[in-house]
Order: structure tokens, then sequence, then C-alpha cells
């Protein structure tokens, strides 16, 4: 395998210690809000239903980064 894809990490249970728990919902909270803001100056359309999808995305890409890169001795 010339890239590693990291399997094992991706495809664990990360169980929150630390301020992850926190982090996770600050990021929800944000990528709700600006979803929000998004609903409420765009009109209803396709692209602003794939706009709240890439702000869903983001959230989850963020948490992810969150449970699988931060080193349990730091929290």
């Amino acid at each position: 395998m010339a890239y590693d894809l990291d399997l094992e990490n991706r495809f664990t249970h990360h169980r929150p210690h630390g301020d992850q728990a926190e982090r996770y919902e600050r990021l929800r909270a944000g990528g709700r809000e600006f979803a929000e803001l998004l609903a409420e100056l765009c009109p209803s359309s396709p692209e602003l239903t794939r706009a709240v999808n890439a702000v869903d995305d983001a959230v989850m890409l963020a948490n992810a980064a969150v449970a699988r890169h931060t080193p349990k001795e730091s929290v």
C-alpha cells in the first residue's frame, strides 16, 4: 500500500476524553448557527440544500479530527 489509509484509527470508536465532548458540542452549535443563517438569507433551492449539506459534512469532519487526532495526554 503506497499511501497509509490509517484504517485502524478511522474505523475505531473514539470515546471522548478530556474536553472533547465540549468541543464536539461547540462545533455542532457553530454549524447549526451557520446553517440557520443560510436558511434565513438564502432562498429555498438546490444550492441552499447543498450549502447546508456542506456545513453538515464540515461539522462531521471537524468532529472526526478532534476524535482521531487529539492526543490523550493533551486533554
